[in-house]
């Protein structure tokens, strides 16, 4: 488990208000003691047997920036961006734009949505979370790559809505 993994844990025990996390592998183990305020008086134990090795996804190229944008580049995109709606991230977990990794993407830049469609994909505690729009529009920008890790709240994809 990586320094990253125990901070989200962390995070997750915070927000949801959990007495107590207990995680034990074959040569780790953490615990981590929640609000003592809480009602959960039970901890949750997680087990592995056998430790998984995930390959790391490989690094988004870098997008070439200028060195000096004029003023007259920035504003209309600043005009653009008025009408458009951010998407957040409801938890932490695992952002997967489709099903699986042999599948279409839910959603491309470009596409329109309506209320109740599935956008994405966020596992959070080895449970694949589906997440549905709440409102109607057209997919503008998607932010987080696939198969990326999510903090609750961080934005996903930028939306103009639809009436």
């Amino acid at each position: 488990m990586n320094f990253d993994e125990i901070k989200d844990l962390i995070k997750l025990v915070s927000k949801t208000g959990l007495g107590k996390v207990k995680i034990e592998k074959e040569d780790f183990q953490i615990t981590i003691s929640g609000n003592k305020n809480s009602k959960a008086e039970q901890p949750i134990i997680v087990q592995s047997p056998q430790p998984t090795v995930m390959a790391a996804p490989a690094p988004a190229p870098a997008a070439p920036t200028d060195a000096a944008p004029t003023p007259d580049k920035e504003k209309p995109a600043a005009a653009q961006d008025d009408n458009l709606i951010t998407i957040n991230s409801p938890m932490i977990g695992t952002f997967y734009r489709s099903s699986g990794p042999d599948k279409d993407a839910f959603v491309n830049v470009g596409s329109t949505f309506s209320v109740g469609d599935k956008l994405c994909i966020i596992e959070a505690m080895k449970t694949f979370n589906e997440i549905e729009a709440e409102i109607s529009g057209k997919i503008v920008k998607v932010l987080v790559d696939d198969a990326s890790p999510v903090d609750y709240d961080q934005p996903l994809f930028m939306v103009e809505p639809m009436a």
